[in-house]
């Protein structure tokens, strides 16, 4: 160990708060908080709003269990795999409350102990590992202050702590930078679309009249179709006689919504029973499990051999162009028709069928041709960021393990 670095407990450096049992009869769709969970994590450190099924609070609430921007939390239940453990800022004020499945850390002095450092710390496999082997319980695993506090570490002095966050600090910023122009390029896309086929406010539409259809008025000369007159459902899944030796695989959980978080390669030996759904360049990726959740994204530039789990509807265009396929079947309205021909209690679902019965509007072939000359260069783009980021998160967790080990000498 270098010099500067020296060995001691979390308890060193910090206390943790444990936050308050919420009532659950006051739990609801709206409120003046929303209560955070372990849940609300991500499993390499971070947080991730779910406002969509988020749980409100409807009562006051002593400010005591408010979380405010830049508090450091850490989940201490096992809500979900490989959650435990995980580290998270908070990004607003005022708006999320501590529960007591969630850990506030408060440093204990911070003229000696960076807590953007302590954020890192906790994301490193060491620290992970004792406090996930600190938990008990058989159906829900927990841990506690007292336990966490009890993790041994090393640290550096307070400077280079700063250095080492701030390194780190410099990729998240970048990701986060990137992640923002994703969201702006993909609302401009979305807009797109909804002047065009929602609004009817496209090129030329002064010139056409209106027509009855079974969707009401529409433009002259376009057509309501059945989702297969456009697009295959499951077009080709590979099976033992047709595997290739290596693959790719998307399954359900790497999937949010607009996009592919990770792809995982196999051997086909090793491969899930599930990976059979061959995917290619375009294709519409929908998990038929809960599609409230807005499990969807388009596929871009797949490598070979690239395969989705049979727990997805893969929508492949024909008749029209793929990025209007995606807009027209991630809609509000489109997620509404498979939440609400969705069955089963526990585990709410669609088919292929339900997708194959699905009505859409369809434009002319001249103005599917703008609105692809449009559209094509916004989805390279946000292509093009998902892979920085990519790049970067593969960057940053590679030096994360070795700047908070000391391995890389700062001079």
């Amino acid at each position: 160990m270098l010099a500067e670095w020296r060995e001691c407990k979390l308890g060193d450096l910090l206390q943790i708060k444990h936050g308050f049992a919420f009532l659950g009869e006051y739990f609801g769709t709206v409120g003046t908080h929303v209560v955070l969970t372990p849940g609300n994590f991500i499993e390499d450190g971070g947080f991730k709003e779910k406002r969509e099924k988020a749980k409100w609070y409807s009562v006051p609430i002593s400010s005591d269990y408010v979380l405010n921007e830049g508090d450091l939390i850490i989940a201490m239940t096992e809500q979900a795999e490989g959650l435990l453990g995980s580290s998270a800022i908070i990004p607003r004020s005022g708006v999320y409350l501590h529960n007591q499945r969630l850990g506030l850390v408060q440093i204990l002095d911070r003229t000696q102990t960076d807590q953007r450092f302590v954020y890192y710390l906790f994301n490193t496999k060491p620290v992970r590992q004792q406090i996930r082997g600190s938990a008990s319980g058989t159906k829900i695993r927990h841990t506690a202050p007292s336990r966490i506090a009890d993790v041994k570490i090393c640290v550096p002095l307070l400077n280079l702590q700063q250095r080492i966050a701030g390194i780190l600090s410099a990729y998240d910023e970048l990701i986060e930078n990137s992640q923002r122009r994703i969201k702006i390029l993909e609302e401009m896309a979305r807009s797109f679309y909804r002047e065009w086929f929602v609004h009817f406010r496209f090129p030329g539409h002064e010139k056409l009249s209106r027509v009855a259809s079974a969707l009401g008025d529409i433009p002259k000369g376009w057509e309501v179709k059945k989702l297969p007159d456009v697009a295959e459902v499951n077009r080709a899944q590979i099976n033992a006689r047709n595997a290739p030796g290596e693959l790719h695989y998307i399954d359900i959980s790497s999937v949010s919504p607009g996009r592919i978080d990770t792809i995982t390669t196999y051997a086909f030996a090793d491969a899930p029973g599930r990976a059979r759904r061959i995917v290619q360049h375009g294709d519409v990726l929908w998990s038929c499990v809960r599609p409230n959740r807005r499990s969807h994204a388009q596929v871009m530039h797949p490598e070979q051999n690239t395969i989705a789990s049979t727990g997805f509807a893969v929508l492949t265009a024909t008749k029209v162009p793929s990025t209007f396929l995606y807009l027209a079947t991630t809609t509000d309205d489109f997620v509404a028709y498979l939440t609400n021909n969705a069955t089963g209690a526990a585990y709410p679902a669609v088919t292929a069928t339900t997708f194959e019965k699905a009505d859409l509007l369809i434009p002319s072939a001249p103005l599917l041709k703008k609105f692809d000359e449009a559209t094509i260069p916004i989805a390279e783009q946000i292509y093009t960021l998902q892979r920085q980021i990519q790049n970067l998160r593969r960057t940053r967790d590679l030096l994360l393990p070795r700047l908070l080990s000391g391995q890389i000498h700062l001079a």
